[in-house]
């Protein structure tokens, strides 16, 4: 039991190295106008296309571009399969907190056998039981939302000559 406890100690491994100043003011900007983006299309079109998941999202897209979690199929398939079972789950199934939970667990699964993890996406299945979302959740703000902020990533990340993305596609 106590080799158990032991472990909350850490491995006393080193922290990551520190990001230099440009990649942090890079990663801000691009959080900026993708999240900017999402939502001034929101305003001009009056659907909803922001998503609370959206904002980790940018974490992982423009300051991690090269993690597998930040890829277009994992970013687009990760928040459409979380919101696809958070729905399932909530409609079909239990609107209870055992509901919540086997959809929540359902979805990392999912996003596992799949190889489309997007851990922001995790949180969709909270969000659809917390706003009670209806089924046009799976496409404004879920499937649109998320095809946006790979767009933004697309034009923006690639305008730094030292970087790439996507890494790949499918």
């Amino acid at each position: 039991m106590l080799n158990y406890f032991s472990k909350f100690k850490g491995e006393n491994l080193e922290l990551p190295p520190k990001a230099k100043i440009q990649a942090i003011i890079f990663a801000w900007v691009g959080s900026f106008i993708a999240i900017s983006t999402v939502a001034t299309l929101t305003n001009i079109t009056k659907y909803p296309l922001v998503l609370g998941s959206f904002g980790a999202s940018c974490v992982l897209l423009f300051g991690f571009p090269k993690s597998p979690f930040s890829q277009p199929r994992n970013v687009v398939l990760g928040h459409f399969i979380s919101s696809l079972i958070g729905l399932l789950f909530f409609h079909l199934v239990s609107q209870e907190w055992w509901g919540l939970g086997l959809s929540l667990a359902t979805a990392v699964a999912t996003m596992i056998a799949t190889r489309t993890v997007h851990p922001p996406a995790g949180s969709n299945p909270v969000i659809v039981y917390l706003t009670g979302a209806k089924w046009n959740f799976l496409f404004t703000p879920t499937l649109i939302g998320a095809i946006i902020l790979v767009i933004v990533a697309l034009f923006y990340i690639n305008i730094d000559k030292k970087q790439h993305y996507p890494s790949y596609w499918l």
